[in-house]
């Protein structure tokens, strides 16, 4: 995957539970044959991540033998249980197609789907328990109605759920409900006081660190970095030959597409954000994780990005070695984006004193 230039991997899951997924790997009981256990996902996840990839999993409520409780129980360990907590999710109640072992089931009498206003409860309190470094991606699968004999009944699952969850008091604070871009379409809302929000966590086997620039007040997000230590069970050899390393897994800043090299004062990206969050990951790196490298997964088409800040092409990422006092960034560069943001009234109020300290 990496030699295609892959940077995300989408793992199918379905569920936490050995018994549910054993029974889903068998085809006289359920014909998802995954071929897997929970066990194999928990390992695939670690080593995904100590490669650099982006993890999203696939995850379905509503399968046989499981019921309401049980199903919200184990969203609650996978984003509880350091073994999962994938950055992303996308979640899939079951449905019933035709021509399915599943359909048999149904259509005898064996099973039975979660009645549609269930469903939306189970789904709002799912979403009230996602973390803020977590992405939904999808709520449901994008199948024609007709071929779907029983099951989600309403194309706009999440909406309905978000709905539910207003009515309950909750919220979702996923990554792309607080998205800048996001909150400006549907609420009209942009962000004021921006600053540097960090979030650790431990996950398959390493040590995660979720740096964003954010409005605290108005749970906006701007831009995100991920940044991890690997594991000591690390395999590619980029990675463990010269000591330790850490990997940036994600580097994103939302908004508005601008093209490159334009900048435009109203929108987020080109302004700083994504130079700042490379900073802060190689101070951890060095500092905190005590690495002697710094890797980035990336894509091919951004490598000329990196190269600017100084990483050069290392086997499949791009890497920088950590020396005392290093950065990506020459001290003209540091000065040139440090006055960019001093004037730029937008973001004076939280980068310019970071930027201000960092060259003290």
């Amino acid at each position: 995957m990496l030699r295609y230039g892959c940077t995300r991997l989408e793992i199918g899951v379905q569920s936490v539970y050995e018994d549910v997924a054993r029974d889903t790997n068998r085809p006289d009981k359920i014909p998802a044959h995954r071929g897997h256990t929970v066990k194999a996902v928990t390992e695939s996840f670690q080593l995904a991540k100590d490669a650099g990839f982006k993890v999203v999993a696939h995850m379905m409520p509503d399968l046989p033998n499981v019921g309401m409780e049980r199903d919200l129980e184990q969203f609650k360990e996978y984003f509880e249980n350091p073994a999962f907590r994938s950055d992303g999710l996308k979640i899939y109640p079951t449905l019933v197609i035709r021509g399915t072992g599943l359909y048999e089931l149904w259509r005898t009498g064996r099973y039975k789907n979660y009645t549609p206003n269930a469903l939306v409860d189970l789904v709002a309190r799912i979403l009230a328990l996602i973390p803020p470094w977590t992405r939904i991606y999808r709520v449901q699968r994008d199948i024609p109605m007709p071929l779907v004999t029983s099951g989600v009944e309403h194309g706009n699952l999440r909406e309905l759920a978000l709905s539910r969850m207003r009515d309950l008091g909750t919220e979702c604070r996923d990554v792309r409900t607080r998205e800048v871009g996001i909150t400006e379409i549907h609420h009209r809302i942009r962000p004021d006081q921006i600053e540097l929000v960090r979030r650790d966590y431990v996950a398959n086997g390493g040590w995660e660190t979720f740096l964003a620039y954010e409005d605290p007040a108005q749970d906006i997000l701007i831009a995100l970095l991920r940044l991890r230590k690997c594991s000591p069970q690390a395999f590619r050899p980029e990675v463990t030959a010269q000591g330790q390393t850490s990997i940036v897994r994600e580097l994103h800043v939302y908004g508005s597409v601008v093209p490159m090299h334009n900048r435009d004062p109203t929108k987020f990206q080109h302004q700083g954000y994504g130079t700042l969050l490379m900073e802060e990951a190689e101070r951890i790196a060095r500092e905190e994780h005590g690495s002697v490298k710094l890797s980035v997964i990336s894509g091919v088409g951004v490598r000329h990005y990196y190269a600017k800040l100084g990483y050069k092409l290392d086997g499949r990422w791009l890497s920088l070695i950590l020396g005392f006092g290093s950065g990506g960034l020459s001290s003209l560069a540091t000065l040139s984006l440090t006055g960019y943001c001093l004037f730029n009234p937008r973001i004076h109020n939280s980068v310019g004193p970071y930027m201000s300290k960092m060259l003290d």
